[in-house]
């Protein structure tokens, strides 16, 4: 990740990187025999010393790297890391580290490192995806994988009550493109926004994707949304499908990915549930759900979402 550059501001917006950084560096002031017996030292910036260790730590953050570029992803870590020391000495020495503004995205960020450090610990022990589940995967999202495409689309986004939905049908049922869709809209004064995209199917909603997946080229589409509807015309469909072997890393990601965060929303229910929390002044708890109640945006209730949510910064 490249560090960003900008002109001294009063009150700093410090970019992630120089965050991280400024967090490790603070938590190990005056503990330098720590910081020295952490690894080989690579380099020395002014008399502080850069490790092995932290170049590890770098590239582990990262993308896999394959072992014949493994000698220049450290080498150009390594100047990163340089850089970073550089700013991190000139910030202690302008003593932003005393700067409120400041002091609180630190607190924020270690905040965020311990939390995810905690879920990821607990997560550690069903880390693993079975053969069985990779392949049944696979198998339950053909347009994802055996069937995958890259979808060249013309796409009306609509903001409109449902009441209007079945108007917005009708005058799309005889459009011949998207183009008359649009004057329709016009005409009726409902918002939308006009885009044509190349996407895979993976970044494709997958609101849309199974739909897109059957249509014919030129065809058109009212796909409803929470806030209207998508109003899509398929102008290319190219064939890009993935064998079980090429598509296994990836599914790997997104299953360890959707276990983490399954456990990190069971673990804030356990936590939550034998804190006390006491809401103060303006806030107020948020209302129980009836349990006959119908869970709505299909299956996420509003507590799932909020936790969803509140982990973003997790995952």
């Amino acid at each position: 990740m490249s560090l960003g550059y900008s002109e001294p501001m009063v009150k700093p917006r410090l970019c992630a990187p120089v965050l991280i950084a400024l967090v490790l560096a603070l938590s190990s002031c005056g503990k330098a025999d720590v910081k020295k017996g952490s690894g080989q030292i690579v380099a020395k910036v002014n008399g502080d010393e850069i490790t092995v260790h932290q170049i590890n730590n770098a590239i582990a953050r990262g993308d896999a790297i394959p072992s014949d570029e493994a000698k220049q992803a450290a080498a150009q870590t390594l100047e990163r890391l340089i850089d970073q020391e550089l700013l991190v000495q000139k910030a202690l020495k302008d003593k932003l580290d005393r700067d409120p503004q400041v002091m609180q995205a630190i607190e924020d960020a270690k905040r965020q490192i311990l939390a995810r450090a905690y879920i990821e610990r607990a997560a550690a022990a069903s880390s693993t995806q079975s053969p069985e589940e990779i392949r049944k995967f696979y198998q339950d999202n053909p347009a994802l994988f055996e069937r995958r495409r890259i979808y060249r689309m013309h796409e009306l986004t609509v903001v409109a009550p449902p009441e209007r939905l079945d108007a917005l049908k009708a005058a799309t049922a005889g459009a011949k493109g998207l183009q008359e869709v649009s004057a329709w809209l016009k005409s009726q004064k409902l918002a939308f926004e006009d885009a044509i995209s190349n996407r895979p199917a993976e970044q494709v909603p997958l609101n849309i994707l199974p739909r897109l997946l059957e249509m014919r080229e030129g065809q058109i589409a009212v796909i409803p949304t929470s806030r209207g509807a998508s109003v899509v015309q398929l102008l290319q469909a190219q064939d890009a499908s993935l064998s079980e072997q090429q598509a296994t890393p990836i599914i790997e990601r997104y299953l360890r990915s959707r276990k983490q965060l399954a456990l990190a929303q069971a673990e804030v229910r356990r936590l939550r549930e034998q804190a006390k929390i006491e809401y103060v002044g303006e806030f107020q708890a948020p209302r129980a759900q009836p349990a006959s109640s119908s869970t709505p945006r299909g299956g996420v209730d509003d507590r799932d979402e909020a936790i969803r949510r509140g982990l973003a910064g997790l995952r």
